[in-house]
């Protein structure tokens, strides 16, 4: 137990220092609305695997916001989406599983994920820090025409870890990677 908390520990401190250069960054704008496509490559923590073999899930988080821009007044607020990515090692059959949600989740939400099982912890890795035609606002939120701003975050998320290791962990906003941002005009 002492192991896990100290690996954790490091997993949490060694996140803070997270540099993530977002490589392809696509927009589509289409009849039904706006996706984002987008792979990132962070610097992931050295000790990020070893807690994931000692049965502890990781949580990521996407997070988006998509605003207008105009020229008289600050911003307008289109929206905001938000997709969580559980990351967990199943020792039983020595695969990993990604599973992905839509919207705030909890334990109860992650029946109606999407999950896939793969074989590497890179595989694993790849699939979490990837998005493709991520649906950020149908066709009815989107105005027809104008610059639209997207400001997106892939973060860690240390309020859905396991009970015990809240305690440890420092509080959130510790290790996210910088807000990228992509337009679309």
């Amino acid at each position: 137990m002492v192991q896990w908390l100290l690996g954790l520990w490091c997993l949490v401190l060694a996140g803070a220092s997270w540099a993530s250069a977002p490589l392809p960054v696509q927009l589509l704008r289409d009849a039904d609305g706006l996706s984002l496509s987008a792979r990132l490559a962070p610097e992931l923590p050295t000790d990020l695997e070893a807690v994931l073999l000692r049965g502890v899930p990781v949580h990521f988080v996407w997070q988006a916001e998509v605003r207008q821009p105009r020229w008289y007044w600050t911003a307008r607020y289109l929206g905001s989406v938000q997709r969580v990515v559980r990351v967990a090692y199943q020792p039983l059959t020595g695969r990993w599983r990604v599973s992905v949600n839509s919207g705030p989740v909890g334990e109860a939400a992650l029946g109606t994920a999407l999950h896939q099982n793969l074989d590497s912890f890179a595989d694993a890795m790849a699939a979490a820090t990837a998005v493709s035609r991520w649906r950020l606002l149908g066709a009815a939120e989107l105005p027809a025409s104008g610059a639209v701003r997207v400001d997106f975050e892939f973060r860690l998320d240390d309020g859905l870890l396991p009970r015990p290791f809240q305690l440890v962990a420092p509080q959130a906003g510790r290790c996210s990677t910088a807000k990228p941002c992509a337009c679309l005009r």
